[in-house]
């Protein structure tokens, strides 16, 4: 079966093609990590889940997402963080980190005035602060912060890091038009709407171990008209893909917009993404049944799986589908009884 093929880029040697998507756990305190995330993780780490990107962590305190996220922007995050991809690599697991600003969608230090920022002072909608434009000192601070993370996040042991850029969080904002209305160099045309992305990628990519992976997260669409569809999306992977590795496809997020939802729905952007830029991908979007991740891999739709809300769900999926499907696979030690026979 192709789900339990290997599969490498840079320095990830997978043992399988199941990756676990980066999910907000929201319970974190003063941004540390606590034993609610090293159990979690660890548990998918067990179940035989191949990468586990842990999730969105935030580079500066108004980078959070709320009150509850992870934190990554000064020196002493780095222990937690090293604790939980320690054990997930004893469970044989390989580990990213996500590295996210929140941008106009935070909602951390709610009382706070002029704390979010954004390319333009536009609210994500009715309920979040409109936030502040930034400057140039704030693109510059940004900067730095993601590349201060980069290192933070090498030495607390991660195989690799993936950037955020999707979801309407501060690097997506950039690039769609429905919330960057600058009129400086980084605002109007894709290119210039690009160009904070790119300067971002540039400068992580300068810290972040040459050997070691970076992924990138994008929204291919914004489903709405006039905002970021497919085709600026297969222009920005062209642009940027020298400094990324392998591309996690995803959409939506910028605004409210009528979505078509149902199971795969957004295997299609990827497979495009895929074909039309030539780079490796993760598809993603309520996949949940063996049949299903099989066909996206044997179609060459996609290089990888992300399985969501299925791995909170289940987290020895990996193990369970091996197992009832008679397939080769080493189980962890201590579980190694539990999949013997099946009567």
């Amino acid at each position: 079966m192709r789900i339990f093929e290997p599969f490498k880029v840079k320095n990830l040697e997978l043992k399988n093609r199941i990756v676990m998507p980066p999910m907000c756990l929201f319970t974190a305190r003063d941004g540390l990590v606590n034993d609610r995330h090293f159990v979690h993780y660890t548990s998918r780490a067990l179940g035989g889940t191949a990468l586990i990107i842990m999730e969105a962590t935030a580079i500066m305190p108004n980078g959070r997402i709320t009150d509850d996220c992870l934190g990554i922007w000064d020196d002493s995050y780095i222990d937690g963080l090293k604790r939980v991809v320690d054990s997930c690599h004893d469970e044989g697991a390989l580990m990213a980190l996500q590295l996210n600003h929140a941008g106009r969608k935070s909602e951390a230090e709610g009382e706070k005035e002029n704390y979010t920022i954004s390319p333009s002072p536009l609210a994500s909608d009715a309920e979040y602060r409109t936030p502040r434009e930034m400057t140039a000192e704030d693109m510059r601070e940004v900067k730095q912060a993601f590349c201060d993370a980069a290192i933070r996040a090498d030495a607390a042991g991660f195989d690799a890091i993936e950037i955020h850029g999707a979801h309407g969080y501060l690097l997506s904002t950039f690039l769609s038009p429905v919330s960057n209305q600058r009129r400086d160099e980084y605002g109007g045309s894709l290119e210039n709407r690009a160009r904070f992305l790119l300067e971002v990628l540039e400068a992580v990519r300068g810290v972040w171990p040459e050997e070691k992976a970076l992924l990138l997260r994008l929204s291919a669409t914004d489903y709405l008209a006039g905002g970021t569809n497919l085709e600026e999306t297969v222009q920005v992977v062209n642009m940027v893909k020298k400094f990324v590795d392998l591309f996690h496809i995803s959409s939506g997020g910028i605004a409210e917009a009528e979505i078509d939802v149902y199971p795969g729905y957004q295997i299609p952007l990827a497979e495009t993404i895929r074909k039309e830029c030539d780079v490796p991908v993760i598809a993603v979007g309520l996949i949940r049944e063996r049949e299903m991740v099989e066909e996206i891999l044997a179609n060459g739709r996609a290089d990888l799986v992300a399985l969501g809300r299925e791995l909170l769900r289940n987290p020895y999926w990996v193990a369970n589908n091996a197992w009832e499907a008679d397939e080769p696979y080493e189980y962890a030690d201590i579980y190694k009884r539990g999949f013997g026979r099946k009567f």
